[in-house]
């Protein structure tokens, strides 16, 4: 029994001098600021803080189309969670996307066909909780609106009230315009989708650059008129020559928002893991993505960090560490050598 205790007493018996020379104060919760606001910590709870006291006005559609109307690009980002839609809210997106490439990112799936609408909606409503300033759209997946524009609507409904999104997004042109019409009728904002539709890249030959000839460039553009007619608030154009996307963007009195699309479009959105840096190295990356950060190595050296300091006993130190009195530990350090 005594060689269990011993070390343990030898080690708080250590500690005595540094807790004898703290100050009072610190022999209590200590105060942490978070969002500008001092709050007690006592526990392993970690708030993600409150907005900032300057937080922005609530985008609406109406702030969309003044943008446009203006010549301002629009930016989106992808968010999977509360963490990712927290940081790209606060970064000041105008639009938040709940993409269905959390198949991918963020579920470990090969394609964004596996991902089912329950799942969808879980982290829509992750993301709506951190979102309160930018417009949020939820990517519907694949299985649930082709059937026809009654199911459409149906799963449009569940987005809005069980994902708590402000719009949805669906891929697919000429086609789905009929659903579209159907969405927008019952008064919930469409999110298009032309080009390159991943749901539907075993049917495209893969993630294969669309509109490259005349008459692929004028089927895009088709789409594109054809949505907007339905009621489309705007439309992701993906993987597009760069010429043809400006001239579909000038045709339209819809944003346009690009993603490997050129810089001619209304606005642009990227996958956030993907800019972010936030995957291992070697992975491959479309050639529309600009690697904005390394968030892989950054959390790969903490984590590194922890793991050494942990090892070396380097951590918890003192600062890390719940206080308690001089008097109350001696007395406790005598009860267990009585032991």
């Amino acid at each position: 029994m005594s060689s269990v205790i011993n070390p343990i007493s030898r080690r708080a018996s250590s500690l005595l001098p540094r807790l004898r020379s703290r100050p009072a104060w610190t022999l209590g919760p200590r105060p942490v600021a978070i969002g500008g606001a001092v709050q007690i910590r006592s526990s392993s709870h970690s708030p993600m803080g409150s907005p900032p006291t300057t937080q922005r006005k609530k985008v609406t559609l109406g702030t969309l189309r003044s943008l446009h109307r203006k010549g301002e690009p629009i930016t989106v980002m992808t968010a999977h969670d509360f963490p990712s839609a927290h940081v790209a809210d606060h970064a000041g997106m105008d639009m938040v996307l709940v993409g269905d490439s959390l198949a991918m990112v963020a579920l470990g799936m090969e394609d964004t066909s596996e991902v089912v609408l329950e799942e969808m909606l879980l982290h829509c409503r992750s993301v709506a909780r951190a979102t309160k300033s930018a417009f949020t759209v939820g990517d519907l997946p694949m299985g649930t609106y082709e059937i026809g524009p009654e199911q459409a609507l149906a799963t449009a409904i569940r987005f809005i009230k069980q994902g708590r999104v402000q719009g949805v997004k669906l891929e697919g042109g000429k086609e789905m315009a009929s659903t579209i019409k159907k969405i927008t009728t019952a008064g919930i904002p469409v999110l298009g989708h032309i080009g390159l539709t991943p749901q539907r890249q075993n049917a495209l030959g893969g993630f294969r650059v669309q509109g490259k000839t005349s008459a692929g460039a004028m089927s895009i553009l088709e789409d594109a008129l054809a949505i907007q007619e339905a009621g489309c608030f705007a439309t992701v154009v993906e993987a597009v020559p760069a010429e043809v996307a400006a001239l579909i963007t000038e045709k339209l009195s819809i944003p346009t928002i690009g993603i490997g699309a050129g810089n001619g479009c209304s606005g642009q959105v990227l996958v956030q893991v993907d800019m972010t840096g936030n995957f291992p190295p070697g992975r491959f990356l479309p050639k529309f993505v600009k690697k904005y950060g390394d968030v892989w190595g950054e959390s790969m050296r903490a984590i590194e960090e922890y793991r050494d300091e942990v090892k070396t006993r380097q951590y918890p130190g003192p600062e890390h560490t719940y206080p308690i009195s001089a008097e109350e530990l001696d007395s406790f350090t005598k009860a267990v050598k009585d032991l």
